[in-house]
């Protein structure tokens, strides 16, 4: 035990078993469960909540990591865009930021959709990026441009609903998500999960259409080696 990573100290299952858990519980979309299941097949014995705790520790900390490489290296054209989330039956907005390759940016779970949210969610962007846009795409929503007049006024800001499908794409994963778990429980629920799992799908997130078959084998190792040099297993 004392050699072990001290991320690991504690857990009796080596890091590779709990690496691997995390890596597919947010990189498919899996429930703790399913997660289960997959290491029973394997003949590893763990509780779903075993799992759910692994998830929400380390999952947070390779997040974290994952975050920290990227800071300030992701594009400089951010797709801005809001999408209901109904939780207990009250609305609630998951507003989201990507770039122009799809890569995510920042997400935000409020319960208003207004300039003031928008505020907040642009005041992070810019916290966590380091750096103002080159050009800033939103829908029609007029609570982006009264955002942007304060807090960015010096970006270009094209609104305009056909030329914002990056953003609306980009919810997918979490929608498929919002399904197999029967809704999210709470809006602090929602908030975790999606600041874990956005930065784990960049790593993993490669554009297959303009590239070679080669090349996406080579990029898809290299993620994979970077996993596990972040989730030191």
């Amino acid at each position: 035990m004392t050699d072990r990573e001290p991320l690991y100290r504690r857990p009796r299952f080596p890091a590779e078993i709990i690496a691997h858990a995390v890596w597919l519980y947010f990189r498919f979309p899996l429930s703790l469960r399913m997660v289960e299941d997959l290491l029973a097949v394997r003949g590893i014995i763990v509780s779903h909540q075993t799992v759910r705790l692994w998830a929400e520790k380390f999952g947070r900390t390779f997040a974290n990591e994952i975050r920290r490489r990227s800071s300030g290296r992701l594009g400089d054209k951010w797709h801005l865009d809001e999408a209901v989330v109904s939780i207990r039956g009250k609305k609630h907005w998951l507003w989201r930021a990507v770039d122009q390759d799809g890569f995510a940016l920042e997400v935000l779970v409020q319960s208003r959709r207004n300039a003031k949210a928008a505020k907040r969610l642009m005041r992070k962007l810019l916290k966590n990026q380091g750096r103002a846009p080159r050009v800033m795409i939103t829908d029609k929503l007029r609570s982006y441009a009264a955002a942007r007049r304060e807090i960015m006024p010096s970006v270009e800001h094209r609104s305009h609903k056909g030329l914002n499908n990056r953003a609306e794409n980009s919810r997918q994963p979490v929608r498929r998500r919002e399904r197999i778990k029967k809704r999210f429980k709470s809006q602090r629920h929602l908030q975790r999960f999606v600041s874990i799992h956005d930065p784990i799908t960049n790593l993993f997130h490669i554009p297959r259409h303009d590239i070679s078959s080669n090349h996406h084998r080579e990029l898809r190792a290299a993620a994979m080696n970077l996993w596990s040099k972040i989730a030191r297993a």
